[in-house]
């Protein structure tokens, strides 16, 4: 298949788009235009070795038009505002690429559906539109009750999604993904933050680090094992439905924190920081995977020690 992915450079799609590459496809990369930091080139160039590269920008109508102007047998969907914290700083531009970008992507693939052709749009979302409930694994059933603008703007985007699906008839999937890390992920993320303190605590011999509210319920799939279910809901997703992408392990952020000292061999007390804590925190968020897994025989392949062992090796190099 020819397949486009926006937000290729970003941290999943730096992990998807070989692993497309690796099955045979034909990849487009989409980036966003303009400056980009240390980290973000040194993924673009990794990306030119995997594919063709092309500017996208998702807050213009006509950047996007231009894009589409090509024929994609499929896209994922990745680029995005892409946290809870980064979308609450800017929440118009939040709205602006998480929803209003991806109605017009849609409807421009619905119109290649409508014109006869037949290409796959995988719409990756996220498990923070469950928002507030009662302490059990989400089901894609579950009320969807968002509590930030990010999750929000996720939601109306599936919204939007489903809508041209409905109209169109065009095979689109989406992907509920809960939280996921690997070597990579930026430190404005919980698990590599973590790994960042505690490590240069062990190098000066601090005896404390500063974190936000350890009590939340969690879960923590490795990038590796998201992309594949990604590559899985391609070939197999069913068109208009909701699959969560979830490992099913759910954790306190306190026992990931214990488990990160473990791994890096330094016991180091954690003490709360105002400044870190979330004006709202969901105090649980865990997901059922039986859907995507009775649908693509997808099982997560790392355990959570191996995934947050590769974290913090990636952290110490």
């Amino acid at each position: 298949m020819k397949i486009l992915v926006t937000g290729a450079d970003g941290f999943v799609g730096s992990w998807l788009v070989p692993r497309l590459v690796e099955a045979g496809h034909e990849v487009v990369a989409a980036i966003r235009p303009g400056e980009a930091s240390d980290e973000l080139r040194a993924r673009r160039d990794r990306l030119a070795d995997a594919g063709r590269i092309v500017e996208l920008e998702l807050a213009d109508g006509e950047s996007i038009a231009s894009v589409m102007s090509e024929f994609f047998d499929a896209v994922v969907h990745l680029g995005a505002v892409s946290s809870v914290r980064e979308g609450g700083r800017d929440p118009a531009t939040t709205w602006q690429v998480n929803t209003v970008a991806t109605a017009l992507l849609a409807d421009h693939m619905g119109t290649c559906k409508v014109s006869g052709a037949d290409p796959v749009l995988l719409y990756v979302s996220t498990a923070e539109v469950y928002g507030l409930a009662s302490p059990t694994p989400r089901v894609e059933t579950d009320p969807t009750c968002p509590v930030s603008a990010y999750a929000a703007s996720k939601l109306a985007g599936e919204i939007a999604v489903l809508e041209v699906f409905r109209r169109t008839g065009l095979r689109a999937v989406i992907a509920r993904s809960f939280a996921h890390t690997g070597p990579g992920q930026s430190n404005s993320f919980v698990v590599p933050a973590f790994a960042e303190r505690i490590l240069l605590a062990k190098k000066l011999g601090a005896p404390a680090v500063g974190v936000g509210n350890l009590e939340p319920v969690r879960e923590f799939l490795h990038v590796a094992d998201v992309v594949a279910a990604y590559g899985l809901l391609l070939e197999h997703g069913e068109a208009g439905q909701v699959y969560n992408v979830a490992s099913g392990r759910p954790v306190t952020l306190r026992q990931v924190f214990d488990q990160l000292t473990e791994v890096a061999g330094y016991k180091v007390v954690a003490e709360t920081d105002a400044e870190l804590v979330r004006a709202v925190d969901m105090p649980y968020l865990a997901g059922d995977n039986s859907k995507l897994r009775e649908a693509t025989g997808w099982l997560p392949a790392y355990s959570l020690e191996q995934t947050l062992a590769e974290v913090v090796d990636a952290q110490a190099h």
